[in-house]
């Protein structure tokens, strides 16, 4: 008998198996956002709320200003990582005050309470985490893809 975990809107799903059933992971090679969020607080010393609405923003900002293809590739790769980003989007009147871009996100990760150094441990992290998941080339794709991002790799 063990525990599984199903993801829908950023909330965890428990679910109890019985006779013998087993829990198979059936997208991607296991990594989910728990594992990530695990990752990211750890590595950043953040809390796991904060880093759950990090890479909501992160990953949201990468749909909307890198190249598409590789991005929606990464996301694939991290179950959970949809409901994450709709989750962070969801405070639309307020993000669009801000205006877009990379200055956006440091506005929205200030917010959160990061500092510039936890910020730039975030995305160092987040992009070891995608090289892990699509490889260092598609990773180098997204990162010199995306306006201003180099500045973070």
């Amino acid at each position: 008998m063990g525990v599984g975990r199903l993801y829908f809107r950023s909330q965890a799903l428990k679910i109890k198996l019985t006779n013998g059933d087993r829990f198979m992971p059936v997208v991607g090679d296991g990594a989910n956002m728990d594992e990530l969020v695990g990752r990211l607080a750890t590595k950043a010393g953040i809390d796991s709320a904060v880093a759950e609405k990090t890479i909501g923003i992160v990953l949201g900002f990468l749909r909307n200003e890198g190249p598409s293809d590789k991005v929606q590739a990464l996301i694939d790769q991290i179950p959970g990582a949809e409901a994450a980003i709709a989750a962070s989007s969801s405070h639309g009147g307020f993000s669009r005050l801000m205006g877009g871009g990379l200055m956006a996100v440091g506005t929205r990760l200030m917010a959160l309470g990061l500092g510039m150094n936890e910020i730039q441990n975030v995305a160092r992290e987040l992009f070891r985490f995608g090289r892990d998941k699509i490889g260092a080339d598609q990773m180098g794709e997204i990162i010199s893809g995306t306006p201003g991002l180099s500045q973070f790799a």
